[in-house]
């Protein structure tokens, strides 16, 4: 068993707030793991019929726990009402811990009617992140990371295995789309997700989509929603306060790993150019393990000045990331362009190769060279 230790003290934080934390996250990325490291937790496999039966009367099973006891309903989303067992445990039995793991996010998939507002703390487990890699992984190439993904299986395998990723594609749409949202278009559906993949890191063109996957925009649009939800596909939104020339309106869209985007891709190896993109998904990911989708940008003006990610930390502050492999090629002049607009904040580039945090001079611009180990908090 590969533990996960950052994700973990997550959890245990999670239930100083709410009594039931819910863990999702892609299939295979590691959610069983991470249940199987709380010590001394009943744990049910819920595609289990034994615990299915033992789950049919929540007051009965719930009353016989200990007072203390940490409860794991793994893949909870396989039973008939999974809301209704984790609301009546919060609301009677609020004493527990409770851990729910899936594949998406709770409120929106159809077997939930009830969101368990005020009652649960969201987790998203992400493939294993950049700084996760030196140790328990002991993964310090980051090409093997770009190449292979960050789903432990393959990360840890000798090869990278085209067998195992088209085998997750189709048990993502059967067990996941299928069954949670009723999407019966598989080919037109995986034909969308292939494609996104492909384009992954790039603004989202929905006409063009639809032309590409032969389907609907509203089509497009609809299964894209699907995909999010399922975790498989993160759309980042522009950030603008008001300027003229900012572009407002297209999202970008990052594949969920870097594994699945290489493989769609058709590259077995990683070259120089190739780095840069991927990066910024290393880099994506532990953003969003340290702050809310919702604080988390990129930004982009009519000239084509871009910053990679921008992060609302206040009001009237905004922090810059920039990816660079090699922070001293970083350009100065989007930034200057964006802190003309947004002056409050500090400015970051994020390198595999630094070590020790750095401040480099770019004109009148002071920018933090760091590894993402030293992202803000």
């Amino acid at each position: 068993m590969i533990e996960r230790p950052l994700w973990l003290e997550r959890v245990q934080r999670g239930w100083t707030q709410r009594p039931v934390v819910w863990l999702s996250g892609v299939r295979r990325v590691g959610k069983t793991t991470i249940t199987r490291m709380l010590p001394d937790a009943v744990y049910m496999n819920c595609d289990l019929p034994s615990s299915v039966r033992a789950l049919e009367d929540p007051e009965l099973f719930l009353g016989t726990q200990a007072a203390d006891a940490v409860l794991v309903f793994d893949e909870v989303h396989r039973l008939d009402d999974p809301s209704r067992l984790l609301k009546i445990a919060a609301d009677e039995y609020p004493q527990l811990k409770i851990l729910a793991t899936g594949s998406s996010t709770l409120a929106a998939t159809r077997k939930f009617s009830d969101s368990l507002a005020g009652r649960k703390r969201s987790i998203h487990l992400c493939p294993v992140l950049w700084e996760e890699c030196a140790e328990p992984f002991q993964v310090p190439d980051l090409d093997r990371r770009l190449l292979h993904g960050g789903l432990p299986e393959l990360l840890l395998a000798g090869r990278k295995n085209p067998e195992f990723l088209n085998e997750w594609i189709d048990s993502f749409y059967a067990r996941d789309i299928l069954e949670l949202f009723g999407i019966r278009n598989r080919q037109g559906f995986l034909a969308l997700f292939r494609l996104l993949l492909r384009q992954s890191g790039g603004q989202l063109d929905y006409t063009q989509l639809a032309n590409l996957s032969e389907m609907s925009r509203v089509t497009v649009k609809s299964h894209l929603e699907a995909m999010q939800i399922a975790h498989v596909v993160h759309l980042l939104r522009p950030f603008h306060g008001g300027g003229k020339r900012e572009i407002v309106s297209r999202p970008k869209c990052y594949g969920f790993d870097t594994g699945f985007v290489t493989f769609e891709k058709g590259w077995d190896e990683i070259r120089a150019e190739d780095r840069g993109l991927l990066w910024e998904h290393l880099v994506l990911d532990s953003l969003r393990f340290h702050y809310a989708d919702d604080h988390i940008y990129y930004w982009q003006d009519k000239s084509h000045r871009e910053i990679d990610f921008v992060i609302r930390r206040g009001r009237n502050r905004v922090d810059v990331v920039e990816c660079k492999i090699n922070p001293d090629r970083i350009d100065p002049r989007p930034i200057e362009a964006f802190r003309a607009l947004y002056p409050a904040g500090d400015n970051y580039v994020v390198s595999p190769t630094v070590k020790t945090p750095t401040l480099l001079r770019r004109g009148e611009l002071i920018i933090k060279a760091i590894d993402t180990r030293h992202l803000p908090v």
